[in-house]
């Protein structure tokens, strides 16, 4: 499997991405209370729409995502 060499924009793009994945999925699997909906903080999202602007990628889903999947590869 060839490994993908990031530009450190596109790298912390990719991070950026991951902790705002990690943030959703933190508040998915909260208390099922009921009460409220799940909400991110507008920091998170802020974050990797800036860092996926910086990296060029803002409105290129398939090259990020691309990148993604050659960086950081799906378990099974």
């Amino acid at each position: 499997m060839p490994t993908a060499v990031l530009t450190d924009r596109e790298r912390t793009a990719v991070q950026a991405y991951l902790r705002l994945l990690h943030t959703v999925r933190a508040a998915f699997d909260g208390p099922p209370d009921g009460g409220r909906p799940a909400v991110v903080p507008p920091a998170v999202l802020a974050e990797a729409e800036q860092a996926l602007a910086r990296a060029g990628l803002s409105g290129n889903e398939e090259a990020f995502f691309r990148l993604l999947r050659a960086w950081c590869p799906p378990t099974a």
